[in-house]
C-alpha cells in the first residue's frame, strides 16, 4: 500500500514538475558567458524605462537599455501627455487651490480604494520634483495647467511638444549624456535568476533583430518598464471577456510577454481585472480621432443627439456609458476653440477623420447634425442647454455645480468625431513594494528585480484618473532607477 502510495505521489509531483516546464519553457539557468554588462538593465525604453535609466546613470551606474521595437517611446510617445501635479505656481496663477493630500483623496477614492494608499501617497507627494527634474533637462510645459480627460481636477502639465514626444526626446539626450547604452530591436525572451523560484535576478536573454541569443547580466538589478498588455487580446480577455473584440489605443507591443516573464520566476500580479478604455475608434473602425482632452471645451452626444454622461466623470464611468450605447458609440463635439485648443497631431488626425468619415465639421450645428446622421433639432438644443449650463455655472443634467464649465461651443466651424471605446490601460500587474521590488506570492522581495510603470500594478486601484499614467512612470521609474543603482 505504501509502495503503491509513493508511486502515485511521484506521478502528481512529475506532471507538475511537467506543467510548470511547460509553461516556463526559459532555460531557468545563467550561462556560461555573458554577450554584455551593466550595473542595470531596463527592459522598454518608454517613459518608465528611461526615467530609471537616466536615474541610476545619474547615481553613476553603467546602464543598459533593451527595447523590442525598432524605435523607442513605448506608449508614452503616443499619450495624450498629460502629467498631474499639484503646482502652487502654476494653478496659483489661475486662481486653482490644490496640493498633494487633495490630489490624493481623489486618486485613492477614484479607484474605489483598491490602490495600495502608501504607493498613491508617494505617488502625489512627488508630483511637482518629477515635473522640475523634467524641466533640469530641458523639458519645457505649458504655462497653464488644465483638467484632462479623466483627471478630475485642473492640475495636468502638458509639454509645449505635442502628445508625448517632449518626454521621450528630452529623456534620450539626457540618457545620452549620461552615457546609457539602448539598443533597439531586442526583444527580452527570459528573466534569469539563479533559481527559477529562488536567488538573485542576474540579467535576462533577448534576441536582436537577426534572431541571435544575447545574454545581457545585471551587475546590481534588472528593471522591467515594458509596459502592460493592452494590445493582447487574449490576455485582457482572460481577465473581462468584453475586451476582446475592442480596439486599442495602445502600440502593437503592449502584449505583456515581460509581465508574464517575470511571473515564471515568481513575481504575483495584482489588479488584472482592471482595464481601462477611452474614447476611441468605435468597433469596426481604424482610426482614432480624439477631440476629448479639455473636459472644459467638449460635450458627448449619443445618436440622438442628446448627451448622455458627464463629461469630467471617471473613466470607468464614461467606459460604462459608451458601451451601453446602441451600436457602443457615441460623438465627442467640439467648436473651433476647441478644435484649436488640441495638440497638431490630434488636429491633423481629425483633419484625416474628415476622409474616412471618422470625423465631421461644419459652420452651423445644423449642418454638422446632418453630417453626423443625428436628429438636428435634438442636437441643436443640448448644445444651447448646455452653453446656458456654462452661464449658469451648474450642470443640470447630471446634477454638476462645481464641474469644470469654463467654455461654450459656440465659435464655428464645428467639429466632431466618433466616440468608441479603445483599450487604453491595463492597471494590473506585477505587485511592488514602495522601493519598486517585484513581490512573490508571499510578499518576499525578489532580489534585483525592479519594475515601474504599466507592468506594475496597485497604484491606480479599480480605476486610473486621467494623467496619472505620465506621474506613475515617472516617479517610481525614478524611484527604481535610484534603487537598481544602490543595490550592491
Amino acid at each position: 500500500m505504501k509502495s503503491r502510495f509513493g508511486r502515485v505521489l511521484f506521478a502528481i509531483c512529475a506532471v507538475a514538475v511537467f506543467a510548470i516546464a511547460a509553461a516556463s519553457p526559459g532555460e531557468c539557468a545563467p550561462p556560461k558567458k555573458w554577450d554584455r554588462s551593466a550595473d542595470v538593465v531596463v527592459v522598454g525604453a518608454g517613459g518608465a524605462g528611461l526615467a530609471a535609466a537616466v536615474t541610476a546613470a545619474e547615481k553613476k551606474a553603467s546602464v543598459i537599455v533593451l527595447e523590442k521595437m525598432p524605435t523607442i517611446g513605448g506608449n508614452t510617445i503616443i499619450s495624450g501627455g498629460g502629467l498631474n501635479a499639484a503646482d502652487p505656481e502654476r494653478q496659483g496663477r489661475q486662481g486653482i487651490k490644490d496640493s498633494p493630500e487633495h490630489h490624493f483623496n481623489q486618486t485613492i477614492a477614484a479607484g474605489d480604494f483598491r490602490a495600495d494608499p502608501e504607493k498613491v501617497k508617494i505617488m502625489t507627494a512627488q508630483g511637482l520634483d518629477a515635473v522640475k527634474w523634467l524641466e533640469s533637462y530641458g523639458l519645457e510645459f505649458k504655462d497653464n495647467v488644465f483638467q484632462i480627460y479623466g483627471s478630475l481636477y485642473p492640475r495636468s502639465h502638458n509639454p509645449v511638444l505635442p502628445k508625448g514626444t517632449g518626454y521621450i526626446k528630452t529623456l534620450k539626450a539626457a540618457a545620452d549624456k549620461h552615457g546609457v547604452k539602448t539598443f533597439t530591436e531586442m526583444k527580452v525572451e527570459e528573466i534569469i535568476r539563479e533559481k527559477q523560484l529562488d536567488g538573485r535576478v542576474l540579467g535576462v536573454r533577448a534576441t536582436d533583430k537577426a534572431g541571435k541569443t544575447v545574454y545581457v547580466q545585471a551587475k546590481k538589478a534588472v528593471v522591467l518598464a515594458a509596459g502592460g498588455f493592452g494590445a493582447n487580446k487574449e490576455l485582457r480577455a482572460l481577465h473581462d471577456p468584453r475586451m476582446r473584440e475592442l480596439t486599442t489605443t495602445n502600440a502593437p507591443h503592449a502584449t505583456g510577454e515581460v509581465l508574464l516573464q517575470a511571473m515564471d520566476i515568481g513575481g504575483y500580479p495584482v489588479g488584472m481585472d482592471h482595464i481601462q478604455c477611452n474614447p476611441g475608434a468605435p468597433p469596426g473602425r481604424k482610426l482614432r480621432v480624439i477631440l476629448h482632452i479639455d473636459v472644459a471645451r467638449y460635450i458627448m452626444v449619443d445618436k440622438q443627439g442628446k448627451r448622455f454622461v458627464a463629461e469630467d466623470e471617471r473613466r470607468d464611468v464614461i467606459r460604462e456609458a459608451i458601451l451601453n450605447l446602441p451600436g457602443q458609440s457615441g460623438f465627442s463635439v467640439v467648436d473651433e476653440d476647441g478644435y484649436q485648443n488640441h495638440d497638431v497631431i490630434w488636429r491633423d488626425t481629425a483633419v484625416k477623420g474628415l476622409e474616412t468619415g471618422d470625423a465631421f465639421k461644419a459652420d452651423t450645428l445644423e449642418e454638422l447634425a446632418k453630417k453626423m446622421g443625428v436628429p438636428a433639432d435634438a442636437f441643436v438644443e443640448t448644445v444651447k442647454k448646455y452653453n446656458a449650463f456654462v452661464d449658469a455655472q451648474n450642470d443640470a443634467d447630471f446634477g454638476k455645480k462645481k464641474r469644470n464649465l469654463t467654455h461654450k461651443i459656440v465659435k464655428p466651424p464645428f467639429w466632431s468625431c466618433l466616440a468608441g471605446m479603445s483599450v487604453h490601460h491595463t492597471m494590473g500587474g506585477l505587485n511592488i513594494n514602495t522601493k519598486t521590488q517585484v513581490l512573490d506570492r508571499g510578499g518576499k522581495v525578489i532580489p534585483a528585480l525592479y519594475a515601474a510603470g504599466e507592468i506594475t500594478g496597485g497604484i491606480h486601484g479599480a480605476n486610473r484618473v486621467g494623467g496619472n499614467a505620465i506621474l506613475d512612470i515617472m516617479v517610481f521609474g525614478r524611484i527604481a532607477g535610484a534603487n537598481a543603482a544602490a543595490e550592491k
